[in-house]
């Protein structure tokens, strides 16, 4: 290797290492990114947020995609907490481990930061479908 190509692979790492330099990024901003990617997976049936939560999309009409979501960010790592209710009928295990990789994957593309942890926290299971397919079962039998 000659002593300028030496140079320029020095001068790309330094470009490299401060590529993401004085940009920072607000915790709100991981928390939809992560929430984003939680809404696109098959078994989840909501965010499992506070009370505060809840009324605030109430009064703005929008939906809270970080609803559920706590983000804490250190220098260039992520730990992520999801809280979620889950459809009744879904493999607990397989939503968990999807939400973990699709989470992970969106955040470090989208942000650059090192995600360490994404934690699921189930929270609950929405039965609301079990019992319509038990009234449409009742139903069909009785005709």
């Amino acid at each position: 290797m000659s002593e300028d190509n030496k140079e320029e692979v020095v001068e790309l790492e330094e470009e490299i290492k401060t590529e993401n330099e004085g940009i920072q990024i607000s915790n709100d901003v991981v928390a939809v990114i992560a929430g984003v990617a939680v809404s696109e997976v098959q078994g989840v049936y909501g965010m499992a947020g506070g009370f505060a939560g809840g009324i605030s999309e109430v009064f703005s009409g929008k939906k809270n995609m970080a609803k559920g979501i706590k983000v804490d960010v250190e220098g260039d790592k992520a730990k992520i907490d999801v809280n979620i209710i889950v459809e009744y009928g879904s493999r607990i295990p397989d939503v968990a481990f999807e939400i973990q990789n699709r989470v992970k994957k969106s955040v470090e593309n989208m942000t650059g930061l090192k995600v360490e942890e994404v934690n699921v926290h189930v929270q609950g299971v929405n039965t609301d479908t079990a019992k319509k397919e038990e009234t449409v079962e009742e139903n069909s039998d009785s005709e």
